[in-house]
């Protein structure tokens, strides 16, 4: 069987958007270029943006659902947003914060830390991973989630940044410590990803209408798609090839 990509997604800002590509070009040791390039960080936090830190830090999808409708599209420097609830943004994250911070304030929920600042950290992008991250996501694992439940999913709501198709469920999981060819790059795969209620928050609304994570602990984990690390760089494209090496 062989397996192809399908979708490229990255997320600009970290849990607060989405926006697809079609061919994108990766670099050994890096997350995909323009994946998690800003994070925001709550009034709690101690992100400083000196270096990386846990997801605990930050506003996002598991703590504030809304933030899960949040779509994105980034153009140089420039950042637009745009959300059902609210008028659509462009701005420059790293120099209109406040501009931002007041545009996100009714997506946060009052009982949750208020969203302060973002942050950057020039030349890694704020994966979930304590390492510079790019995540694979199988659709046949996907589907089995969504006939699990008896609803049609976004794939949006798992963030993943490749998706392929062509596989049987759950193979992805027995790539672990092994390399994957796709398009030019070569990439390792380092872990299963542990979801968390980000998933049960429906990306066009922000409501959460799904128990993603009943679903995966019915097959007694509560994991969907890996982390993989690149260490051969190049382009890879939609409709590329996924070949375990």
């Amino acid at each position: 069987m062989t397996a192809k990509v399908t979708h490229i997604w990255r997320h600009p800002m970290k849990s607060h958007g989405h926006e697809a590509v079609q061919t994108v070009t990766v670099t050994p040791g890096q997350t995909m270029p323009g994946d998690r390039v800003w994070a925001v960080a709550h009034e709690a936090s101690k992100a400083d943006g000196t270096k990386w830190v846990p997801c605990v830090n930050f506003s996002r999808g598991s703590k504030a659902p809304d933030l899960m409708a949040i779509s994105a599209k980034l153009n140089a420097d420039l950042l637009t947003l745009t959300h059902p609830n609210r008028p659509d943004l462009t701005f420059d994250p790293d120099r209109e914060q406040d501009v931002f911070l007041d545009w996100v304030r009714p997506l946060m929920p009052a009982d949750r830390a208020a969203s302060a600042r973002i942050v950057r950290i020039p030349g890694r992008g704020m994966t979930d991973s304590d390492f510079p991250s790019i995540s694979l996501c199988n659709m046949a694992s996907h589907r089995a989630v969504e006939q699990k439940l008896g609803q049609d999913l976004s794939i949006k709501r798992w963030r993943g940044n490749i998706w392929f198709d062509g596989l049987p469920l759950w193979e992805e999981f027995d790539w672990l410590d092994r390399e994957l060819q796709i398009g030019e790059a070569v990439f390792r795969v380092r872990e299963r990803i542990v979801r968390c209620l980000a998933t049960t928050a429906n990306p066009d609304t922000g409501d959460r209408d799904a128990d993603t994570l009943g679903a995966l602990n019915s097959w007694g984990h509560q994991d969907f798609g890996i982390y993989t690390e690149v260490v051969r760089g190049g382009v890879i494209s939609v409709g590329d090839k996924v070949i375990p090496l």
